[in-house]
């Protein structure tokens, strides 16, 4: 019994030296750094994420012009129907709602292609702002010495003070590098 007590008592000792040992080396060792980069915010306000948005309203709006005239199209025709319909024959009659039923398919079919295309483009012009980004923020986050740096959004930072926000920095090297590309 007594041995046994001894035993616990220096492997207590050898413990807590080794405790006190490595919570002494983590006081003098150097503090991590973590930051956090809003990437939606360097996508609202850097020069080429302004760009790629102002080129996306536009294709948006010409998109939109077509959807415009074809919704014109179906109106006529919907009138023309509606306004006339009674003085057609039966036959002619079933054929203008069969033409008008076409054309609402046919709507429809270029709403959900045009979608599909812009939400394509949107993609390719915001991921290569992004894959630019990526290298900035290895980059400047190398320099400042930061061993962590988290997205703002997904990461789910939930408080972080204003010296480890990156974003930016991000923002002003990003728009340098844009402005030096260009020349």
């Amino acid at each position: 019994m007594r041995v046994r007590t001894i035993a616990l008592l220096i492997t207590g000792a050898l413990a807590g030296g080794w405790l006190g040992a490595t919570a002494l080396s983590a006081q003098t060792a150097a503090p991590t750094r973590v930051g956090f980069v809003d990437i939606q915010r360097v996508l609202a306000r850097s020069a080429a994420g302004l760009a790629a948005r102002e080129q996306l309203e536009k294709e948006k709006a010409t998109m939109q012009k077509q959807v415009d005239a074809q919704r014109a199209e179906l109106e006529k025709l919907r009138d023309e129907l509606e306004k006339k319909g009674h003085l057609l024959s039966a036959e002619a009659r079933r054929d203008k709602q069969e033409q008008l039923e076409r054309k609402v398919r046919d709507a429809r079919r270029l709403v959900d292609d045009l979608q599909g295309t812009l939400q394509k483009k949107e993609e390719a012009m915001l991921g290569k702002v992004l894959q630019d980004v990526s290298g900035l923020i290895q980059r400047v986050s190398k320099e400042k010495g930061y061993a962590l740096v988290l997205e703002r959004q997904r990461s789910s930072v939930l408080y972080a003070t204003a010296d480890v926000d990156l974003t930016d920095e991000i923002i002003h090297a990003y728009d340098d590098e844009t402005k030096k590309a260009k020349k």
